[in-house]
């Protein structure tokens, strides 16, 4: 019923708000979130985290507190539980080859997320299956053949013929472009729509704490689980109803920054080293960046603060930064922070978390919310992918 409820709303806002969208151009036409049901509370984390692990080092309990304050996160959403450490107590000793349980957790998991996403968003599309042409999917938290592009396809009843993407291991940057190959697929296959579908778990990277390993205590206290799914399309029929144009897209990397941010995948699952470079590579090359994408926009009078963002938050450090070397108004990100909050970063997902809180904003603004955004998202490479959007 509230989903109902919702997509009457809209469609009554759209008939007295909407822009129109340029001829050609893709839209979102619709947007579906899903999570796994252990909700994990910031202010429980460290005492539950540490009694499954089995770890009663008092150095460790007061870093981890620390990180649980700095992230800003309150709650999250993951795979694992004290059910998942009861059949896989494994998954909790140091050094121990847990590949194989890890994968045989997270492949289910990731599919069954990307399925009840894809459904929430393909009830608020207001079509059926058969109407879906493509599928991208994106996931840096499974590994098999056939991948879940596949098993997706089936669950979800598509037909045998939907024309197959996927993008493992992009990290947090994935969910954007998986939106940029979208959009190329949308412009140039007249009347096709693309089901976009990104889901993750952070099985993978759960490790015990070690004083060697620092960072595996910032993955306990900031990443969550969950799935996303949108519809894609150029030239918006009457029944749909677009909430956003995907007007331009770029990609670059930074040259040299291949080791700041890096994963191994090995026996145990897989590892991340962050370089504590990170938030100042980016805030030393975004500026250059925006401009870029604002310039298509075709308005030499558009400033930074004319735009709504959406900016993946790798976490508060980046945030920061970009609000300050970029002179934002604090209100600009609170969309990104307040997704920080809720969800924690959820790699590929976050970027569309976000812009889901910023398309709820602009609907209270109506005609006088702001027409064009930047969307913004940072991982391994240094890679920076960015759209720039219009609301409908």
């Amino acid at each position: 019923m509230l989903a109902t409820g919702r997509v009457a709303k809209q469609k009554e806002i759209a008939q007295s708000t909407r822009r129109v969208a340029n001829q050609g151009k893709a839209t979102v036409l619709a947007l579906g979130k899903a999570f796994p049901s252990n909700v994990v509370s910031q202010e429980n984390l460290v005492e539950e985290y540490l009694r499954e692990i089995k770890c009663d080092d008092p150095s460790i309990k007061e870093k981890l507190q620390h990180l649980c304050k700095t992230t800003t996160v309150k709650t999250r959403y993951t795979v694992m539980s004290s059910e998942t450490m009861q059949k896989y107590p494994e998954l909790a000793t140091e050094g121990s080859p847990t590949i194989k349980q890890r994968l045989e957790i997270a492949n289910e998991a990731v599919v069954q997320m990307a399925y009840e996403a894809s459904l929430a968003c393909i009830k608020e599309w207001g079509r059926g299956v058969e109407d879906i042409t493509h599928l991208v999917y994106v996931s840096s938290s499974e590994f098999r053949l056939p991948g879940g592009d596949l098993y997706l396809s089936a669950q979800l009843g598509l037909s045998n013929e939907v024309q197959r993407v996927m993008f493992y291991f992009l990290g947090c940057y994935g969910g954007v472009s998986g939106m940029r190959v979208a959009k190329d697929i949308a412009e140039n296959n007249p009347g096709s729509r693309v089901l976009l579908t990104t889901s993750e778990t952070m099985v993978l990277g759960f490790r015990p704490p070690n004083k060697a390993r620092p960072y595996d205590l910032v993955g306990a206290a900031l990443f969550g689980d969950g799935a996303a799914a949108l519809i894609i399309g150029a030239d918006p029929t009457e029944s749909e109803n677009p909430f956003m144009e995907l007007h331009y897209a770029l990609q670059q990397f930074l040259p040299g920054t291949q080791g700041v941010i890096d994963g191994r995948l090995s026996e145990e699952g897989i590892s991340f080293k962050l370089g504590r470079e990170l938030p100042q590579k980016i805030e030393d090359n975004i500026e250059e960046f925006c401009k870029k994408l604002v310039a298509k926009a075709g308005s030499g009078s558009l400033e930074l603060n004319d735009l709504f963002w959406a900016v993946h938050p790798g976490g508060p450090a980046i945030l920061n930064g970009l609000e300050t070397k970029l002179k934002l108004k604090p209100e600009k990100l609170e969309c990104s922070r307040q997704a920080l909050v809720d969800y924690g970063n959820a790699s590929s997902n976050t970027i569309f978390y976000i812009m889901d809180k910023v398309r709820g904003e602009l609907e209270k603004k109506g005609r006088g919310g702001e027409e064009w955004g930047l969307g913004l998202a940072f991982g391994p490479g240094i890679t920076f992918e960015g759209f720039l959007m219009r609301s409908l």
